[in-house]
């Protein structure tokens, strides 16, 4: 049943998500995202990867009994040196990490301000870098906590 603490929970939600996209981090994603994809060699080399990804794939399935296993694996690991020596899509990467860093921080303050024992995803170095006492960290102990 929606009440006023419900509309005003909302309410508050969608201007937390204005503040979050109207941010510097928020906007130096998108200059840096409009960098890459406003590039045709980036986006055509980016598609040809993707085409070589789902090659790889395949080859994993098979492992060296796969007839292209060493055409697919050293073409895939040119391919990947290729595109992480870009400035354009290394700049994209630390900005989403750093606008990953951003939500992971905010999510984290929301569930701690709902509960301590409220459990926050694991997988971000923000989460499994803090030693918690909980057990509640979601990281199976990997923090030193009593999971």
């Amino acid at each position: 049943m929606m009440t006023d603490e419900w509309v005003t929970i909302i309410e508050k939600a969608d201007d937390l998500t204005k503040i979050m996209l109207s941010s510097e981090l928020v906007e130096e994603y998108n200059k840096a995202r409009e960098a890459v994809y406003s590039n045709e060699h980036l986006v055509k080399s980016i598609k040809e990867f993707t085409v070589m990804k789902e090659r790889y794939e395949e080859v994993q399935r098979f492992g060296r009994y796969h007839p292209d296993y060493n055409i697919v694996m050293k073409d895939i690991r040119l391919q990947k040196r290729a595109l992480d020596l870009n400035e354009k899509v290394a700049a994209l990467r630390l900005a989403e990490n750093d606008v990953q860093h951003l939500f992971d921080e905010v999510g984290s303050i929301i569930a701690l301000s709902v509960s301590e024992s409220v459990k926050v995803p694991a997988g971000s170095a923000f989460f499994t870098s803090s030693s918690c006492s909980s057990g509640s960290c979601g990281t199976g102990g990997s923090c030193s906590c009593s999971a």
